[in-house]
């Protein structure tokens, strides 16, 4: 956190602003006329549009405005939400400049609205015809005040945010308001802590210009949570989350042209990457009285017009481009429309705007006349833009949680998926979904896919929404370095191949200390090839036979993957469905108990390994349930359940912490978690393969949570995609972190990336998975990296095959994994090497290589004999 200022320094000094030439502004016009895209230099030009060639500008912004309003299925119609403004709470650890909302808490008669507050207000909103209830507040204020930390230990609540959720729930149940919350800076897991109560999220990003935040006299300086990186984080988590969300910039605050251009494109590449962002707003900033700022000029009017337009054409017709029309004089309405403004935000006939209390909302009927005087009409819309709300009520999209679809549902109009004019707003329960796992029956779906997968295939190669789910695969390569791409010109190694002297150094200081070396060190092995690869692979099978004997070990378990229903959106997986395609299916619980019965009775397994999609459907007593169905059915089998993403959702969206998650299914007899989802712990290529899965951090608190508490896990990593072996070493080093933390990885499991029917890979972005020379290596120096930490090392045959498996057994890995007896998730990507194998045939791949076999247990213990599979 920056200190607070103790003197109000100076505004830092603007950088020098080039000023166009008639030329350059001409040509700059007439690109955006002819509808080409234009760069962050022209864009930049166009907003020193004055006079005529601001005219011309706003004329084509009016046309993709036109564009944008048919596009969303109201051609002609300016949106709007009539709103009630609840201020949760005025305080703050934040100090903006230029912020009168915010105060002490020696002002306020208490730190929080009390619930009673907070529904005389939503009450008088809901009776005034209002369908939202926007929740503003400062950013976590017990973090700096010790009145708000107090105020929420005694009213029982950990954090801000619960107090948020919880009065969110108040609304919905009691007035059937929608809520649409603004708590500022959040992160992935509060995103989802949130998302079941709100059908819509918002933050100002404000501006990328990181000075204005970190140089003393800046507008942002001594607020931690207007850093602008960390902004754009929230704008990403919130995409990834699924959350329908508004942003937007703050004009006038010391930035110049180019870092508002700046700011706008940041804003593109997230809405076109996530498909999350739903509207932009372009705020002028008005000078408040009392502020660090009230002697900074109001932003000028044609300044204001020029950067609404140049918005406009830069964000085109796929996001609703927003001004606030109390912060304009009511003269200028047609010029906001001309600028390509397609919705006025909030609007409230109860509340002030608490932020801007000095400039009163117009009245509703007034701003119906002025648009119409524009020659466009006024529809009142939900807290969400009508494509989510269809998307997720008509087209079983998940960017509203099926908690809200009710509340929902009693508001819109189907037809539009704007607001019904002939609805009131009532209170609904806010209850856990119907649905999930059934209790008996056959499940539902195609449940039988494990085996037809192997028969008669997948249905289709890629799910139905493939080209809507994954975000704008242009702006997702664009992450990904040229040379990790798919038609990129990455070979094996690095570019510079390692000289044999490097390779030669580290060999020797790993045979000194193989867990001791530098990343460089590690690298120069990982990129080894030809004879120094194979004196790296006999390196680490040295080690193996050293520390695990030459013993291949397997355990006799069966995968049970219980849903495909997932609506994440990770863009590597083949597995995931929607509930309405072909190949969709959830199993009841009776189906689990059954093949946990064949699985002991058949097989003799010890284990039951259980993973599945993040359905929305699934209630808050899915997985205790499922763990206990396993139990009632073979009471000494052993759980090996719910990778972190898994718990991860499961306990936000339960609004308790991993650990209470995790207590409550460990008791229903949960023994260990797969530590799967992990792909690479680097959240750069992360987002480039899940889009929406759990961030790197997320998944080490998780797993250390797991550990604390006795649940030992797996540890894996999956390559060979956007990656290259500086991921695989830092991969590697995260991993044993975590191990010289918790002791609780059992093993860790290379996995080959499976590519064919991967949605990244279809897409032309992902590489055809790891060559052979990768897979040597990642299986040596994960022995050599984790010796001393991590005893196993396991080798995926349904992966690899069993040629493939046999030259890792002899580079460094010593276990087999399981015989699974089902395996859908790679046989949905492509792989061909089958769903189980038997005993025999896990003897016969070590066999091959002059090696015994020997079973063991999850933890790698030994197997009962009652148990044990001849």
């Amino acid at each position: 956190m920056l200190p607070p200022p103790s003197v109000r320094p100076s505004t830092p000094p603007t950088p020098h602003v080039q000023i166009p030439t008639p030329a350059q502004l001409r040509r700059a016009l007439a690109r955006a006329r002819d509808g080409k895209a234009l760069d962050a230099g022209e864009a930049e030009v166009l907003l020193h549009a004055r006079g005529e060639d601001l005219a011309a500008l706003q004329a084509v912004a009016t046309r993709v405005r036109d564009a944008a309003m048919e596009r969303a299925g109201r051609p002609g119609v300016v949106t709007y939400s009539r709103k009630v403004f609840i201020p949760l709470t005025r305080l703050c650890r934040d100090r903006c400049h230029y912020c009168t909302f915010v105060t002490v808490p020696h002002r306020l008669p208490a730190a929080y609205l009390s619930p009673d507050e907070v529904l005389d207000i939503a009450r008088e909103g809901a009776a005034q015809g209002c369908r939202e209830a926007l929740f503003t507040l400062g950013d976590r204020p017990e973090e700096r005040w010790p009145a708000a930390r107090e105020w929420l230990d005694a009213h029982g609540y950990d954090d801000t945010l619960s107090y948020v959720r919880a009065m969110a729930v108040r609304v919905l149940e009691e007035t059937g308001l929608l809520p649409h919350l603004n708590p500022g800076v959040m992160s992935w897991s509060e995103l989802q802590r949130l998302k079941p109560v709100a059908p819509s999220m918002g933050m100002m990003l404000e501006t990328t210009a990181e000075r204005l935040w970190s140089q003393p006299g800046g507008p942002h300086y001594g607020s931690p949570d207007k850093d602008p990186a960390l902004r754009l984080r929230v704008l990403e988590d919130a995409g990834r989350v699924g959350v329908p969300f508004t942003t937007g910039i703050l004009v006038g605050i010391g930035e110049t042209p180019a870092e508002r251009v700046d700011s706008l494109l940041a804003i593109r590449r997230v809405a076109r990457e996530y498909g999350g962002i739903q509207e932009v707003i372009v705020q002028n900033f008005r000078a408040k009285d009392a502020t660090a700022m009230q002697a900074a000029p109001d932003l000028d009017r044609e300044t204001y017009l020029a950067t609404l337009a140049v918005a406009r054409v830069l964000l085109g017709p796929t996001v609703s481009l927003q001004a606030p029309p109390n912060l304009s004089d009511s003269g200028d309405v047609a010029a906001l429309l001309a600028s390509g403004v397609d919705d006025w935000g909030g609007v409230s006939p109860v509340t002030p705007d608490h932020v801007n209390p000095e400039r009163p909302w117009p009245h509703l009927d007034d701003l119906e006349r002025w648009t119409a005087d524009a020659g466009l009409g006024l529809a009142q819309r939900l807290t969400a833009h009508p494509r989510y709300v269809l998307g997720a009520l008509q087209r079983d999209e998940a960017w509203v949680d099926p908690r809200l679809h009710p509340h929902v549902r009693a508001l819109v109009d189907p037809a539009t998926g704007l607001a019904d004019p002939t609805t009131s707003p009532v209170g609904l329960p806010w209850q856990e979904p119907d649905g999930g796992l059934v209790a008996s029956g056959g499940g539902s779906g195609r449940t039988e896919l494990h085996v037809e997968v192997d028969t008669t295939g997948r249905t289709t190669d890629r799910r139905s929404d493939f080209d809507e789910v994954y975000g704008d695969w242009e702006a997702v390569a664009e992450r990904v370095p040229a040379q990790d791409r798919r038609d990129g010109t990455r070979s094996s190694t690095l570019p510079g191949t390692r000289v044999d002297g490097d390779v030669a150094a580290a060999l020797r200081a790993a045979d000194a200390d193989p867990a001791g070396l530098s990343d460089e060190q590690y690298l120069a092995l990982m990129t080894a090839d030809g004879d120094a690869l194979d004196a790296v692979a006999a390196l680490a099978d040295g080690l193996r036979r050293d520390v695990v004997g030459d013993d291949v070990t397997y355990v006799v378990n069966r995968n049970i993957n219980f849903t495909n229903v997932c609506y994440v959106g990770c863009r590597f997986c083949a597995f995931a469905q929607r509930k309405t395609d072909a190949d969709a299916y959830t199993l009841s619980l009776e189906q689990i108990s059954q093949r946990t019965r064949e699985a002991r009775e058949t097989w003799g397994a010890t284990e039951v390994c259980l993973q599945g999609g993040i359905s929305p459907d699934l209630g808050p007593t899915a997985y205790v349930d499922i763990v206990r169905a396993v139990k009632d059915a073979v009471p000494d089998m052993h759980v090996h359940a719910f990778s972190p993403m898994e718990i991860a959702t499961a306990s936000a969206k339960r609004g308790v912490s991993v650990q209470a998650w995790l207590e409550e299914v460990q008791a229903a007899g949960l023994g260990s978690i797969p530590g799967t989802a992990a792909e690479i712990l680097d959240d750069d290529v992360r987002w480039v393969l899940t889009k929406g899965k759990l961030p790197a951090a997320a998944w080490v608190d998780v797993v250390e949570t797991a550990h604390r508490l006795g649940l030992r896990s797996s540890s894996t990593m999956m390559y060979g995609h956007v990656d290259d072996p500086r991921h695989w070493v830092a991969h590697l080093r995260t991993l044993a972190g975590v191990q010289d933390r918790t002791g609780g990885f059992t093993e860790f499991v290379p996995l080959p990336f499976v590519h064919t029917s991967s949605p990244v890979y279809l897409a032309g972005i992902a590489r055809p998975g790891p060559t052979l020379r990768d897979n040597r290596a990642v299986h040596a120096l994960a022995r050599i990296m984790l010796h001393g930490r991590v005893d196993h090392v396991q080798t995926s045959w349904v992966k690899l095959g069993v040629e493939g498996t046999r030259a890792m057994l002899t580079g460094g890995a010593d276990d087999l994994g399981g015989t699974l007896m089902e395996e859908t998730i790679s046989r949905m990507a492509g792989s061909e090497h089958g769903s189980a194998k038997s005993v025999a045939e896990i003897a016969e791949i070590a066999g091959g290589i002059g090696r015994p076999v020997r079973e063991r247990t999850t933890t790698y213990g030994p197997v009962p004999e009652r148990a044990a599979a001849g």
